[in-house]
């Protein structure tokens, strides 16, 4: 799907929104319809087509923006959301909508000047958000492409001994950024987590300098960022024999993980699924020790709708990206958490992280 596509597709939102054009001021979004990847820009999307919309960025962005949005009136302005507001009037818009989840009060009462009395704005959140909801063949492909690099990271990391007692949780971390790195990511996805005997323990465990030991659950919560799309994947492993509660906990996990997994079907209650997951460590008795959501959309953004969570809402469609991840935390002793990226399909989820699922015990 191009960049034209989306834009076409939004502007039926619109229409249902019964607004004539949208002032587009979330960077993603802008991203999202243009393909514009500077770190200032906003897009006036007009219903009557793009030879009626506009995008704006900055001088700084001259020459890239005329590479990476070819297609759309350009306007070079520092001033941004608020000169394309002030062309709104221009453009025979009388109801106009912007990004109230986006915009602060004090860029509103901006934007309410300069489009002028004649311009009606009314807040019309998530627009973009809905459409972003489903990705297309090309975003599938980038996030395909980074839960690539992520596995390929992890296996050499692996195999060349990267992780063993004496390491600290900083040099794990590092040392797979760097291999996401050098397989063509642009970076990691988010800050690496690697969490090491009781820190593992600790859903989002900053690294420390402290050093892994043998015996040690570690869990590593890592992504890479390919063509503006992240993917994100947790193991947990054991340095050295498991112990048999380390080796029960990892064995519940896996069995609600594949539970959460087995439910990402089109229609089905992004609760119902959580649910399910949660049920099975619920019923082990580890249900207080289960804290936080089962997964999330993945994208341009490492955390999109969906949530699959207790408070989620919406059902499943065929072509949304989520991770499954179900965890058990014991404080003081250790903790695992199983996550895949998948897509939804009609029949069977296509998971995109291909790293092994089983507790690998490293000797």
């Amino acid at each position: 799907m191009s960049h034209a596509s989306r834009r076409a597709a939004l502007r039926g939102l619109l229409r249902a929104a019964d607004v004539e054009a949208l002032l587009v001021t979330d960077l993603v979004n802008v991203r999202y319809l243009t393909g514009f990847t500077g770190s200032n820009a906003a897009l006036l999307i007009h219903t009557d087509g793009d030879d009626s919309s506009r995008f704006c960025t900055d001088g700084r962005y001259d020459t890239q923006s005329a590479a990476e949005v070819p297609d759309l009136e350009r306007v070079i302005d520092r001033g941004g959301a608020v000169v394309l507001a002030r062309s709104a009037a221009d453009l025979v818009v009388t109801r106009l909508g912007f990004e109230s989840d986006v915009v602060t009060v004090d860029q509103h009462e901006a934007l309410v000047d300069a489009a002028g009395r004649a311009v009606l704005q009314h807040r019309t959140p998530g627009l973009v958000g809905r459409l972003r909801l489903v990705k297309d063949d090309t975003e599938t492909a980038a996030l395909r492409a980074a839960c690539a690099v992520a596995d390929s990271a992890l296996a050499d990391l692996i195999s060349a001994g990267g992780l063993r007692p004496g390491r600290s949780e900083r040099e794990v971390s590092y040392d797979l950024e760097t291999r996401m790195r050098s397989r063509g990511a642009e970076g990691p996805s988010f800050p690496t987590i690697v969490a090491a005997g009781p820190h593992s323990a600790i859903p989002h465990h900053r690294p420390t300098d402290a050093s892994m030991r043998r015996g040690d659950l570690v869990k590593m919560d890592f992504g890479a960022l390919v063509d503006g799309y992240h993917s994100d994947m947790t193991r947990t492993v054991v340095l050295g024999r498991a112990a048999g509660w380390q080796r029960d906990l990892h064995g519940l996990v896996a069995v609600a993980q594949e539970t959460g997994r087995r439910r990402l079907t089109p229609g089905t209650q992004v609760v119902d699924v959580d649910a399910a997951a949660r049920e099975v460590i619920a019923s082990a008795g580890y249900g207080d020790e289960f804290v936080h959501g089962l997964g999330h959309g993945v994208g341009l953004q490492i955390h999109e709708a969906p949530l699959l969570g207790p408070t989620g809402s919406g059902a499943l469609q065929a072509g949304m990206v989520v991770t499954v991840e179900p965890g058990v935390y014991l404080a003081g002793r250790g903790g695992v958490r199983i996550e895949d990226t998948l897509v939804v399909r009609d029949g069977t989820p296509e998971v995109l992280t291909r790293s092994p699922r089983e507790l690998l015990e490293i000797t």
